[in-house]
């Protein structure tokens, strides 16, 4: 390849593309499981070719052996798995939100095929993952990832030791604060739950012969899903503004 490139370009091309792989194919949006790999890689490829010579000059220089190429490859997929799997970590507060409001409105049985994750989930968690995927692309938020991608280069440059510690540190604390947003996004369904819970174990408690499961199983549905849907905008809002929030510490600004 010396008449196109010289191996040391190629050398930083590889690392480029390994980190940009490594991220894309992790990313919520273009790292879906339903998009093929080779689309996703391609993609990654033509990412790579576009910021090459913005940050390939501070590529390290050609290792002396095999060994040392290949630890250089694998710090950058790190790295790229690092990125991209913290981003993709925080989709689960949608996943956790879409659970616990199915087990309050007794729909987790209701289950459907999740494209995100290969397997059958409930339908209203599956519903809020899409619903996810189609508000990152409807409020511009796959343009802050590829920002996040270029400024990755400043944060973790290839003379940069890896962090092992502190990535793991943030992707505990980004799954406990995914978790703790899944439970805040669906608190108006949980109160709902429990107001009606009550009340129905004091009509219970009043009126022995009456056949409170069979009136109360109905309404819990409706009343459940109609506070749901009700709540869905603010749901969106809130978890948009706190993505936009990780997000922009990857991007720095």
């Amino acid at each position: 390849m010396e008449s196109y490139a010289t191996a040391q370009q190629v050398f930083a091309g590889g690392l480029v593309f390994a980190r940009i792989g490594a991220i894309v194919m992790l990313i919520p949006g273009f790292g879906e499981t339903f998009i093929p790999p080779r689309i996703r890689l391609s993609f990654a490829l033509a990412l790579a070719l576009v910021l090459f010579p913005l940050v390939g000059q501070t590529a390290p220089a050609l290792p002396a052996t095999v060994a040392d190429m290949a630890g250089a490859v694998m710090k950058e997929v790190f790295i790229g798995v690092m990125i991209g799997g913290i981003l993709r970590l925080f989709m689960s507060s949608l996943a956790t939100a879409g659970e616990i409001i199915s087990i309050q409105t007794t729909l987790s049985f209701a289950q459907t095929a999740n494209p995100m994750q290969t397997q059958p989930t409930p339908t209203i968690g599956t519903f809020l993952g899409l619903m996810g995927i189609v508000l990152i692309m409807a409020t511009d938020l796959h343009h802050l990832f590829i920002t996040a991608i270029f400024r990755s280069y400043n944060l973790f440059p290839f003379s940069r030791e890896l962090m092992m510690a502190d990535a793991a540190q943030l992707a505990i604390q980004t799954m406990s604060k995914s978790f703790a947003l899944g439970l805040q996004l669906a608190a108006p369904v949980v109160v709902f739950s429990l107001v009606f819970n009550i009340a129905t174990g004091l009509v219970g408690r009043v009126m022995p012969q009456f056949q409170v499961f069979f009136v109360a199983t109905p309404l819990i549905v409706l009343l459940g899903l109609s506070v749901f849907a009700l709540s869905l905008g603010s749901i969106g809002m809130v978890w948009v503004s706190r993505y936009r929030e990780l997000a922009a510490v990857f991007v720095g600004s």
